[in-house]
């Protein structure tokens, strides 16, 4: 795909009266629909793709004004490591994976609704101002330096060495930040499950699990609810889609009368005299 790029390129090189206009106008209308569906998209993995097409026709209009390695590592770079990433995050996190509509800081939609016209703002002007300025001729440039890898070198490594160091370093140290941050100390063994039940015990506050459904039930249907000791309804008995559609059946009084009288102590009487007989 690269070499087809660079072959693009070339081609609009050799023909730039007639061919570079047209290549300019449909890669850039295609970068600017890939944008528009990015925002426009109610799904992640969409919008990423949407990206995606965005970038790389972004690195045909590098090519196309004689910056090949710029091209190149737009698609090398953003597209073909950074939205890969992107996408394996999207994989692990869940496609269907919705975030919440509620506002946590007060005032943020404000915020951003101005940040964006500030934008908008910024960029016609940009734009307005783009036509008065004279194309740069990276051509004479890139001559200079035997080509346009040989220039970037030339600059990175010659006049802006110092703060491409230093930029290098404050990326090195922005890393081993952020593995000591997420790294946990620890200073004891990892406990079992063994340990932690114990100490869950010898705290006393330890009331133990919540009865699961159906063990005070009366039926053997799930859309019956359980009953307590002492009569009522168990309402986690119930399963929420049961609830939800209605279709909770009712409970025969014989179950009822029969929960009563064991809560009451008279069936443990009459058992008890039953074995003194």
């Amino acid at each position: 795909m690269i070499r087809s790029v660079i072959k693009l390129a070339e081609v609009a090189n050799e023909s730039s009266i007639s061919f570079e206009p047209f290549v300019f106008w449909l890669c850039g209308g295609l970068a600017v629909l890939g944008a528009i569906g990015m925002l426009i998209s109610h799904k992640a993995v969409h919008s990423a793709l949407w990206v995606a097409l965005t970038m790389i026709n972004l690195a045909v209009l590098y090519v196309l004004q004689s910056a090949p390695f710029l091209g190149v590592a737009q698609v090398v770079v953003y597209t073909g490591a950074v939205m890969m990433l992107f996408l394996f995050v999207l994989m692990i996190v869940g496609v269907d994976a919705s975030d919440s509509l509620v506002e946590t800081i007060k005032g943020q939609r404000r915020v951003g609704i101005l940040a964006g016209v500030i934008l908008v703002i910024a960029l016609v002007l940009l734009l307005g101002n783009s036509f008065s300025i004279q194309a740069a001729e990276l051509v004479n440039a890139d001559s200079t330096y035997g080509g346009n890898v040989q220039g970037i070198a030339a600059l990175l490594f010659g006049k802006y060495v110092l703060i491409f160091e230093l930029t290098s370093a404050l990326l090195i140290t922005a890393a081993v930040g952020a593995m000591v941050l997420a790294h946990k100390e620890r200073t004891s063994p990892r406990k079992t499950q063994a340990i932690l039940a114990k100490e869950l015990f010898a705290s006393g506050n330890y009331k133990g699990p919540l009865p699961a459904p159906g063990v005070y039930a009366r039926h053997n249907s799930v859309d019956t609810p359980a009953l307590l000791p002492d009569g009522s309804v168990s309402e986690i008995s119930l399963p929420g889609p049961i609830v939800a559609r209605g279709a909770v059946k009712n409970i025969n009084q014989s179950d009822l009368n029969e929960v009563q009288i064991i809560s009451e102590g008279l069936g443990l009487v009459s058992s008890e005299e039953e074995g003194d007989k």
